[in-house]
């Protein structure tokens, strides 16, 4: 029986994984958490085989909260699920430690699938985003702009681009409107740019955002 912890801030969410979930006759899911602070003190009282995770909850990056679970659960795959496109967040998601990336407009044969894969110490990746990795690897030494951000200078990136207002930001992240604004000095600098329209501009023409 694969054991399974669902963590999404999003009730409706986990209420409807946990109904597809329970049609596969190999997975339990245990438990549920709305937070990064939730999902460890879960995985600290009780031992699960996946993880099924959105990158975008409240607290701490996805990203970094990835690579926090890999560090202290090193047995547990992490399967990522979200709203963003795989050409968003798939590459550093795998970077980080999932062991699989999916969209949230997945098939329910497709992420039963993942989870079976991920739960016998596969990975899982769609045959695109395989495509994309061969080619990150490739120009691994050649990084682009925004290749240079750290996970959390990133994530705030794509908020920017998206015409989000430094308020906006922070209460989404949790974060201060100071901190927002030395993140977004940051990536300003690391890209070379002037101003969050040129942020916009680029984003829009790496296919970052629609």
């Amino acid at each position: 029986m694969i054991n399974i912890l669902i963590a999404d801030d999003h009730p409706f969410i986990r209420h409807g994984l946990r109904k597809v979930l329970e049609t596969a006759k190999d997975m339990l899911v245990l438990d549920e958490a709305a937070s990064g602070s939730e999902v460890l003190d879960k995985l600290r009282g009780h031992s699960f085989d996946v993880i099924i995770l959105d990158i975008s909850m409240p607290g701490e990056s996805g990203l970094e909260l990835i690579k926090t679970i890999r560090k202290e659960f090193p047995r547990l795959s992490v399967l990522v699920l979200s709203a963003y496109p795989e050409e968003q967040y798939a590459l550093r998601a795998l970077k980080s430690g999932a062991a699989g990336y999916l969209t949230k407009d997945a098939a329910t044969a497709e992420l039963i699938g993942a989870i079976q894969k991920i739960s016998s110490g596969g990975k899982y990746i769609s045959a695109s985003m395989a495509e994309s990795l061969a080619f990150a690897i490739e120009s691994d030494s050649d990084k682009l702009p925004h290749e240079k951000l750290s996970n959390r200078e990133y994530e705030v990136m794509l908020m920017i681009a998206s015409a989000k207002s430094v308020r906006e930001i922070a209460d989404e992240l949790c974060l201060s409107e100071k901190t927002i604004g030395t993140y977004r000095s940051r990536i300003l600098e690391k890209m070379g740019m002037k101003n969050s329209s040129e942020i916009t501009y680029y984003a829009m023409k790496k296919g970052l955002i629609e």
